[in-house]
This record gives C-alpha cells, structure tokens and sequence, in this order.
C-alpha cells in the first residue's frame, strides 16, 4: 500500500534532494573545483553532527535507518524528514521512497545549493556562479536520471543573458525537466528585457517549463522592516535565519513581481508555448494578481504602448501557461472559487517539514464538496498541462476514480 491512493494519477509539483556538503564540487569542473564553496546547512534545523555522521558512513544512510524509513510503509511522509529521510541524498533510496509514496511523478529541486549560483550579492565572477549552476544541473541529471518518475529541476541564473543561454543549452541536451530561474530583477534587467528573449523562447521551443521557488531570492526582508524597537523575532522553526512572521507575510512580493513583469513586459504574450509555475510560494496572492493584472492592462493601455500589443488578458495568459502550488495550511478550494481551477498544483515538498505529515488530507479538507473534475485539476490535470510530456501511460496509469475522504 502507498501514501497516495491507487485510485487516482498524482503529481507531486514540490520535492527536494537534501544535498551533502560535496554536492557542487564533486561535479564542478576540475579548473573550478577549489573555488566552488561546500554547500552549507547553517541555516537549517540539520545539524552539522547529523551530516557529519552520515559522511563518515561514507555519504549514506547506515542500513539499519534505511530498514527503519522503509518499514514505516505508506507512513513514511509522516516521519521521514529533512536529511534522515529517506532518499533525501541517494537515488536509488528515493526510488524507493517513490515506491512507498505512490505518486506519478515527481519534481526535485535542491534544498542548499543554489545559495551561491542564486546569489545576487555574491563577489564570485560569473564563471564561478555559472560553474556552481553547471555542477548542480549534471549532479541533479545523475540523481533522478535512473528513474522516470523523478524529474529533475535545473538552475539558471538569469544575470548575465549569454551565460544563461549557454547553461540552457547544457540542460536540454541533458533531459532535465525544468529550469528554475531567481524571482527577483535579473542583474540591472527585467525577466521581460528582450536580451533574454533568446532564453524564453528557446524554452518555449523545448517544451521546457521556467519554475520560480522559494529560496530563489533572498528569504528574509530588509534589516530596516524588522527594526521595531522590540526583541528580534524567531523565525518558524525557532531559530533566526528561516522565515520570520513578517517574511511570509511578504513572500509573495517577489514572485508576484516577477510574473507582473513577465505579462507587462509580453513575454508570455510572445511566446504563447511557454510554460511556468511557482511553487512553494503559496498561492493564495494569485486571485488578487490576475484582477489586478487585468485592470491595469484595461486601463494604462491607453497610455502604454507596450501594453497595446496584448491579444489576451493577463488572466487569460496567466491561466494558460502558468500554475500555483498553495502551501498545505492555505484553503486552495477557496482559491479557486475567487478565481478558476486551472491554476492549482498538489505539491507534497518531500522531505521538508512544511510539507507537512498528510499533505493529501489537508488539501482534501480544504477542497471539501467540490467536484470530482476540480480534483482531477488540482492532482494531476493541471500539472499535465504545464509539463505534458510527464503523463504516464501504460500499466502505471490509473483512472479518475474519487479519492476517499
């Protein structure tokens, strides 16, 4: 028996790889291996003793914890979290996980490598952070390429436009299924400046999804909007360096001034075959963008050159070639109703902890009476309709049977 049910297709939008400190300089070029950094778990609740147990034991789980995550059986979500799951830094431990987790398919993003190549504070020229990207995109091709329900999540700064299309070209030749780009302006350039329109189109060419992600611009807000005069505040996990109340409370600003920029700027208008999502990001800003969106169009078009060549609404395009992955406390069954339910992905964010011990319960809950078809949407439909070569056929495929409550 599996976590999700039998009855129903699936697709998990959020996973993660939790990434041993070697994870970059062990597929860095050899030139670069000295000046590629470790990845660092300091701001994690991962200590630095747990990872240094597991790379004593040679960069792997000891048999006895990997008997222990596998004998939790359909439980395993509940349990196996952060760097002890299982599958968190070993690939054929994950197929495993796939097995007992049950779903179709499955993106995986990184966890801490992209704090370097991300970075846009960073002193590192760019031949450092595009080789730090280089050695995270063949190191997350080996990691999900002995399994097809893995689909791996490239990294692409989009800093410098010609470096970014040369690292493109190195993640399509090597299959990964989508490629995550920081929200957040790109060097002195918008995501809709036309230097990078050879990226989005040749993304759109490919059939290869651009995925905004938490962690993809800095997580914690400006020192000067926490300086209250009061003690600092905890972040969630009781430490200081994840995100703090009013960090969540804003972290919709950056991908939602991504994707503004991207309709205003008719990138998604050019290039009606390119796809997209945000994912861990919460959705519950996406009814509110797509209105305002819509009458800012209507109304500043009359001034607005730029906006005069849009043949579809905001909403329109937005519906069409993007989706939204709402965190596991957020009412996405209110969501749609404010808007459509083309928009919504299911995500699990195995192994993290947001994910929470029962994603598919919660988001049950919160999809209440709807309909069947609206669940078909939100579990696998919508999902297909941004990565559609994804769709299983064969024996692994299911019919649209109702979920049990």
């Amino acid at each position: 028996m599996t976590y999700a049910p039998a009855t129903r297709d699936i697709y998990d939008a959020d996973s993660h790889i939790m990434e041993l400190p070697d994870f970059l300089k062990r597929y860095a070029d050899p030139d670069l291996r000295d000046e590629i950094p470790n990845v660092s778990y300091s701001a994690s609740i991962v200590t630095d003793e747990e990872v240094a147990v597991i790379m004593d034991q040679g960069g792997r789980h000891s048999p006895e914890h990997v008997a222990a995550q596998i004998a939790l059986g359909d439980k395993l979500i509940e349990s196996s979290k952060e760097i002890q799951a299982l599958g968190a830094f070993n690939s054929s431990d994950r197929t495993t996980a796939m097995d007992l987790l049950g779903f179709r398919k499955q993106l995986v993003f990184a966890t801490h490598s992209v704090a370097m190549p991300f970075s846009p504070s960073t002193k590192r020229e760019p031949r450092i952070r595009y080789g730090g990207a280089r050695a995270h995109n063949r190191h997350m091709a080996d990691f999900c390429h002995g399994d097809d329900r893995l689909m791996g999540v490239a990294i692409i700064p989009l800093d410098d436009p010609e470096w970014a299309l040369k690292e493109l070209d190195f993640v399509l030749e090597k299959g990964l299924s989508a490629v995550w780009v920081p929200h957040r302006p790109c060097g002195d350039r918008s995501p809709g400046h036309v230097d990078l329109d050879p990226f989005w189109a040749r993304l759109a060419e490919s059939g290869t999804p651009f995925l905004l992600h938490v962690g993809g611009a800095p997580l914690q807000m400006a020192k000067a909007w926490m300086n209250n005069g009061q003690p600092p505040t905890k972040d969630w996990l009781g430490g200081g360096e994840n995100l703090r109340t009013k960090d969540i409370a804003l972290l919709h600003e950056g991908p939602e001034a991504f994707i503004t920029m991207m309709i205003l700027d008719g990138v998604l208008e050019r290039h009606p075959g390119l796809r997209g999502a945000a994912v861990e990001l919460g959705a519950g800003w996406v009814p509110e963008l797509l209105r305002r969106l819509d009458w800012v169009v209507k109304h500043w078009s009359r001034n607005d050159a730029n906006l005069q060549r849009l043949r579809r609404t905001p909403s329109e395009q937005i519906t069409q070639q993007m989706a939204f992955t709402p965190f596991v406390f957020e009412q996405v069954g209110d969501f749609i109703d404010q808007s459509n339910p083309d928009l919504y992905l299911f995500s699990s964010d195995y192994p993290h902890i947001e994910g929470g011990r029962n994603p598919i319960g919660r988001f049950e809950t919160s999809l209440g009476a709807r309909s069947e078809a609206i669940r078909g949407k939100f579990y696998a439909e919508n999902f297909l309709r941004i990565f559609p070569d994804a769709r299983v056929t064969g024996p692994q495929a299911v019919s649209g049977a109702a979920l049990s409550a």
